[in-house]
């Protein structure tokens, strides 16, 4: 016969520690895609679902968002706004650990990786770098990162020059290089070659009619926001490359 030993009931401190609830981690996810063309597309909507499902289905974790990039190549963080805010949320105590899917994700320039996670290793926040299974905060994680994150950047380095040298002999050959996502006027046609866009091509009409007329880039990017006309991206907010609100993309 098997006899049943129940627990002894517990009192005092230890009634309060056995019922005290475990804080959970508090995890966020950076994601990032380098291009625009459908197949990157294709890989950020994984991504994002795959770490969204990852952090939730985790049992010590407590879901703290997931910061996208969409369609910047840029080898600086400078220009990552999504990146950025995911940082100062680590800085503002909303975030207890970062997941992302490789060093290179993360940050193609060495000094740039090394800062950042120096940085959130001051605040007692870790990132796990999925593909090469690094942990930030572990013994080795700096010497691999260095290392690992100067290969990244180099490799960074080799495609861009690739990229450049694949682009001038197509420009040699008469092939039009330009992704109509980007930028408002134009779209391609069957063959590729480039074709006008009536609609957009107002816009571009009026942003240089109100520029010669004297109005800054700062006003003409209000009148485009007022009258609801999107960017090249189709978003509604106009920027420059500096990030102030502007005309440029």
């Amino acid at each position: 016969m098997v006899r049943t030993i129940p627990p002894k009931p517990q009192i005092g401190n230890n009634a309060a520690r056995h019922t005290e609830t475990v804080k959970k981690l508090r995890v966020a996810a950076y994601v990032r895609v380098s291009t625009e063309n459908e197949e990157q597309q294709t890989s950020f909507e994984a991504q994002y679902e795959h770490y969204y499902d990852y952090i939730t289905n985790h049992p010590a974790w407590e879901f703290a968002g997931i910061y996208a990039d969409d369609g910047i190549s840029a080898v600086s963080t400078k220009y990552r706004e999504q990146f950025n805010k995911m940082i100062q949320d680590c800085m503002d105590g909303k975030i207890d650990y970062v997941v992302t899917k490789s060093i290179s994700r993360f940050a193609r320039n060495t000094v740039d990786c090394l800062n950042f996670v120096r940085k959130l290793k001051d605040k007692n926040i870790p990132v796990f770098f999925e593909k090469e299974g690094i942990e930030s905060t572990d013994q080795r994680g700096e010497i691999m990162l260095t290392i690992l994150a100067s290969l990244a950047q180099q490799e960074s380095e080799s495609l861009s020059q690739n990229v450049k040298i694949g682009m001038q002999y197509r420009f040699q050959q008469g092939k039009v290089m330009v992704n109509c996502a980007c930028f408002l006027g134009y779209d391609k046609d069957a063959d590729g070659k480039l074709i006008i866009n009536p609609e957009q091509a107002e816009t571009v009409k009026r942003i240089f009619r109100e520029y010669l007329e004297g109005a800054s880039c700062i006003k003409i990017a209000k009148g485009l926001e007022r009258d609801g006309i999107l960017t090249g991206r189709g978003k509604t907010r106009w920027y420059d490359k500096h990030g102030q609100k502007d005309i440029g993309k």
